[in-house]
């Protein structure tokens, strides 16, 4: 049980500081709005994106929001770093931006593992 809350606390804190953090300080850069633009995104889509991710980060990260909620930010994030890699690919072909946000992707999975792993009783009883 320790070693699957390690493991659950490590790719939380990953994500958190990746999805969370990072966005809420670089968000409104230059070069944020340069990559977005790049894209072909208009630029609220860049601020729109930076809130949820900032909302999302903080769902997974702090222990008092309903595990229905929890479950949402897995989603909302599983589809934003899927739409990353499939936008950066479809941009500027299969180079290593479009496969960035699937290493992520895959940290995000094992978090998702592990927090119904440690928190499954909570789970339960939230669902039921």
């Amino acid at each position: 049980m320790k070693r699957d809350k390690i493991i659950y606390w490590i790719t939380t804190a990953i994500i958190f500081l990746f999805e969370g953090v990072m966005p809420a300080l670089t968000g409104n850069s230059d070069m944020a709005k340069t990559g977005i633009s790049h894209l072909g995104y208009p630029d609220y889509f860049r601020v729109m994106l930076t809130i949820f991710k900032v909302a999302g980060a903080l769902c997974l990260i702090l222990p008092m929001v309903s595990p229905r909620l929890k479950e949402w930010a897995y989603a909302g994030f599983a589809i934003s770093m899927i739409s990353a890699a499939v936008s950066n690919a479809a941009i500027d072909g299969l180079n290593m931006l479009a496969f960035f946000p699937l290493i992520f992707l895959a940290i995000l999975v094992v978090s998702y593992i592990f927090y119904h792993r440690v928190f499954k009783e909570k789970i339960k009883l939230s669902f039921s």
